[in-house]
């Protein structure tokens, strides 16, 4: 199978199926190869943070024009995967010099599949762009072409919770990455102060306790295939067993009254109102709760703004950083942004950059290791506290030899 993923979050993705028990788990371009059983296809769509959708390959071969795709298609055996009653639709990703045209590709392969069902039969299934029966995926690279059974349908990334919205929120797959690639897992409060529709603050809650993301949402592909096995999917979406308490709490807060209004019926929705506290408030006027916890933040890049506005941007990061510096020391923050200028004036040295891709946005994910007095008092202070948990290390050794 393959699980299609974000650039940056091929990684963690991997990291999770490895988790789940998949195996030959292999990392590529946007996307993790692997291979498992019927219940690891449930159990990935269903658990999968930083998958988009999970595909199930039916035939790869080498074609190098349109009528050998149509051939090649033709000869693959629908029949055993629907009939004449199956609706169906069909998406292309091309990464090609000999393919450039995605559409006439779809249009080909869903020839393909009608003229097989009208030579056999005389008649052919239909082709339904919204909810169909069956989701095809054609993948092209170069001259090999990969026919795949979508099993997740609809993105992953859209949970079922967000009821919502508010200008460019951040993909829900995406924000579960980051918070990942920040080593989030439960052990300390959260605070996003800029938390516009909630997205940090729900994928946070649902790492800390390990729920599945899946959860919400009313539907997967798979679950109109012919070999779905409702009794084995209904086992595991019941299974709680690796759920877990959290102790810590999550803090959020926005500038905007209907950012704050949205994050709340967001919140409600997925039944994490205990875990999220949630407040108006500009973030040079933050008086936050919490110590020593993480800060993560998705701020107004500045995308195709006046002169002035752009300058009103650089403000907005000074101030994020004098938030950071005087409000939030002793703890980590990360923030993600395309605006590399403006990411200059929060006035702290990253310690960590990550490159991601926001949408069609190339954006860097910057660590700040945020702390008291001076840079050498604060290194001082770690490199001791690094060789205090050595020593303890080495007397656990020793009295358990």
């Amino acid at each position: 199978m393959i699980a299609k993923t974000f650039k940056g979050l091929e990684e963690v993705l991997t990291q999770e199926l490895l988790a789940l028990g998949a195996n030959n788990v292999k990392p590529s371009r946007r996307a993790v190869r692997f291979t498992g059983d019927k219940a690891m296809m449930y159990r990935a769509n269903l658990s999968l943070r930083t998958a988009s959708r999970i595909l199930k390959p039916i035939a790869t071969f080498s074609a190098k024009n349109a009528d050998e795709v149509y051939e090649q298609s033709k000869a693959i055996a629908w029949e055993e995967l629907m009939d004449v009653n199956t609706s169906f639709a069909i998406d292309a990703t091309v990464y090609s010099d000999t393919f450039r045209h995605s559409g006439f590709l779809t249009y080909r392969v869903k020839d393909a599949i009608a003229d097989r069902f009208r030579e056999r039969g005389g008649k052919r299934p239909s082709v339904k762009l919204t909810n169909p029966d069956l989701y095809i995926n054609v993948h092209v690279a170069n001259e090999t072409v990969t026919l795949s059974l979508d099993s997740s349908g609809e993105s992953l990334h859209k949970r079922g919770w967000r009821e919502a919205t508010t200008e460019a929120p951040i993909n829900e797959a995406l924000a579960a990455g980051m918070l990942l690639l920040a080593g989030w897992n439960g052990d300390t409060d959260l605070y996003d102060p800029m938390c516009g529709s909630g997205t940090f603050l729900i994928e946070a809650a649902m790492i800390a306790m390990n729920i599945a993301p899946g959860i919400y949402r009313s539907s997967f592909a798979f679950e109109h295939w012919h070999d779905f096995d409702k009794d084995l999917f209904e086992d595991i979406y019941n299974d709680d067993s690796n759920e877990r308490p959290f102790t810590h709490h999550i803090y959020g807060s926005d500038a905007s009254f209907y950012c704050v209004r949205a994050a709340e019926k967001n919140i409600k929705r997925a039944g994490m109102s205990k875990y999220i506290s949630l407040r108006q408030c500009r973030i040079q006027d933050l008086q936050p709760e919490m110590q020593n916890g993480l800060v993560i933040m998705n701020p107004p890049y500045g995308e195709r703004l006046t002169m002035k506005q752009s300058l009103d941007i650089q403000t907005l990061y000074g101030e994020i950083g004098n938030a950071l510096k005087f409000r939030f020391s002793g703890s980590t923050a990360w923030v993600i942004s395309s605006n590399e200028d403006a990411l200059k004036c929060i006035g702290l040295r990253p310690t960590r950059k990550i490159h991601l891709l926001n949408g069609e946005l190339d954006c860097l994910f910057n660590k700040y290791e945020l702390f008291a007095g001076t840079q050498r008092a604060f290194k001082e202070e770690r490199a001791k506290n690094k060789e205090q948990e050595t020593e303890t290390e080495e007397q656990e050794t020793k009295t358990e030899d």
